[in-house]
């Protein structure tokens, strides 16, 4: 996960992916009005604590109002919609779609409770999932918290450095950041802390597509400087990036957190049977990241980095293999 920081018979390929609905891959990337998610009121919604979603005979999404599965250093944050084949859940240390992250200027929070909803209409459904930001990352150097003041900046200053490293030196690109924390004795935990606000996210789902829609307006905005909104899966299961330019890459040649210039980007499993494409969308900047270490990391996906001024931020995400 990002703390810091298609068809040809059973396949499918890039250039089939560039005919694949064509006008919908040159849409604007601003969503139209007429892609716009409509929200029903909460009146309609029935509270859950788990939900299947089946998309296919092979494919489905889950949501939990928990942090389920609890995998990871990640087992305490809260996951969005969790893609699921032949019945198993994909998402490794990813977040799932659709998971909101906030920046500001002494802290970042992440999601550790929720309220999950659900409102169904025919075969269209809508899950929505209230994401209470009160998880703040910490880090330990040896058995040593850094929460105090003073060595809460000693940590920011080092996370800052690792990170701005990470970026810049792509000869280091070999190395995740769980390596070079590892490597100087660093663990991260995420302790519970006064919530920042709370987020609200709507996920519209049909057979091949979610529409996100986050809603920004119970968040303080003192010292934020980014939003960001992550869809990430397990990168044990899928393991090629494919894009709109041409780029075709396998697994750490995707690298670690990659600003996307094409106009639309997808995340395959190896043989290009499933997957999910997301779009660029206005002033925001779409980025593919990937890490795997056995034990600590496994996560691959699209992530948004979005103005902190917005109120509402929507995208929709595309899954391939789901007519199966």
């Amino acid at each position: 996960m990002f703390v810091y920081k298609i068809f040809h018979n059973s396949s499918i390929t890039v250039k089939k992916l560039k005919t694949l609905k064509n006008a919908q891959a040159k849409r604007d990337f601003s969503m139209s009005s007429t892609g716009t998610l409509t929200i029903k009121s909460r009146s309609k919604f029935s509270k859950i604590d788990k939900y299947t979603i089946p998309l296919s005979s092979s494919l489905a999404l889950r949501v939990y109002s928990d942090t389920k599965p609890h995998n990871s250093h990640i087992a305490d944050l809260q996951k969005g919609l969790i893609f699921v084949h032949k019945g198993i859940e994909t998402v490794g240390e990813g977040t799932g779609f659709g998971v909101p992250v906030l920046l500001y200027s002494d802290e970042t929070y992440f999601s550790g409770s929720s309220h999950v909803y659900l409102y169904e209409q025919d075969n269209y459904k809508i899950v929505r999932k209230e994401f209470l930001m009160d998880k703040v990352p910490r880090n330990r150097i040896g058995g040593v918290k850094l929460e105090n003041q003073k060595l809460a900046s000693v940590n920011a200053r080092i996370s800052k450095y690792l990170a701005e490293a990470y970026q810049k030196h792509r000869h280091l690109r070999f190395l995740t950041v769980e390596r070079l924390f590892k490597i100087m004795g660093v663990r991260t935990d995420f302790v519970s802390t006064i919530p920042a606000g709370k987020i609200i996210v709507n996920y519209g789902i049909s057979q091949r597509h979610i529409h996100v829609k986050a809603d920004f307006s119970f968040i303080k905005r003192g010292n934020l400087q980014k939003i960001f909104m992550l869809s990430e899966q397990g990168s044990r299961f899928f393991t090629r990036y494919f894009d709109s330019n041409g780029s075709d890459l396998v697994d750490r040649k995707i690298g670690a957190w990659e600003a996307i210039e094409a106009d639309w980007a997808c995340i395959m499993d190896i043989h290009g049977r499933v997957g999910f494409r997301l779009w660029r969308v206005k002033k925001s900047i779409l980025r593919r990241g990937r890490e795997f270490l056995k034990g600590c990391r496994d996560w691959i996906g699209l992530d948004y980095e979005i103005n902190p001024k917005n109120a509402v931020f929507e995208y929709e995400i595309e899954i391939l293999g789901a007519s199966r």
